[in-house]
């Protein structure tokens, strides 16, 4: 996801985005959305069904 949609989607919860990397405002989103903040941590699986960044996370190493 690029970073204009996650703040897109970070504005539309509320969750404020000022000096914050991309990281820390998708684990941010991750919680006002009721899931764990655990972006960028899985390691191959994620039980996180209904996360939106699921798929990018397991995509992705970081």
């Amino acid at each position: 996801m690029l970073m204009d949609e996650v703040r897109a989607r970070a504005k539309s919860l509320g969750v404020k985005t000022a000096r914050l990397k991309k990281i820390e405002i998708i684990r941010a989103i991750q919680r006002a959305e009721g899931n764990f903040p655990c972006f960028g941590t899985a390691e191959g699986s994620c039980d996180q069904l209904d996360c939106c960044f699921r798929e990018d996370c397991l995509e992705k190493k970081y």
